[in-house]
């Protein structure tokens, strides 16, 4: 509860709160997050070549961007991205849209370097999210392999990852 004694849990959403995040919802997370990822590769993209337009403009052509340079420049932005989101705050863009958290085992938010191992996980082999589908706990194969698990949190919370008040 707020000051006011509002919640910022929706009523609807209550009794999911702290519950671990089923498939569809995930999806919908990962492919905000990719939406967000691709739009900075083009800013990134659009930038360098007006920049390149800047130091030579009668010669300017845009840069053509090799197909493995381009996969490869996108796994690493995503995988800095949600590794970034989830060690400082625990949730990515998607996730804030959609109420999720990446937690630690405790419930806390993730070490950088589990962060780090988790994004690069989940970005070089996705399908591991479809095991998610599969149980009760509703826990991909990067949660398994590290101990994470991405439950629905729409709690604010503090820089060391406990709720604010």
């Amino acid at each position: 509860m707020t000051e006011g004694g509002v919640s910022p849990i929706p009523r609807e959403a209550r009794p999911y709160q702290g519950q671990r995040a089923g498939l569809i919802t995930r999806l919908i997370a990962g492919a905000v997050d990719a939406v967000v990822v691709v739009a900075l590769l083009l800013v990134a993209y659009v930038t360098l070549n007006g920049l390149l337009f800047l130091v030579d403009p009668r010669g300017f052509q845009f840069t053509e961007a090799s197909p493995l340079l381009s996969v490869g420049a996108a796994l690493v932005a995503l995988v800095l991205y949600l590794s970034a989101a989830w060690s400082t705050t625990g949730r990515s863009y998607g996730c804030h849209l959609m109420g999720l958290r990446v937690v630690s085992r405790r419930g806390l938010r993730l070490r950088p370097h589990i962060a780090l191992l988790r994004a690069a996980f989940y970005s070089l082999f996705p399908i591991g999210l479809l095991w998610c589908a599969g149980g009760r706990e509703h826990r991909s194969l990067q949660d398994l392999v590290l101990r994470t698990s991405v439950i629905y949190d729409w709690q604010p919370r503090q820089a060391g990852g406990r709720r604010s008040p």
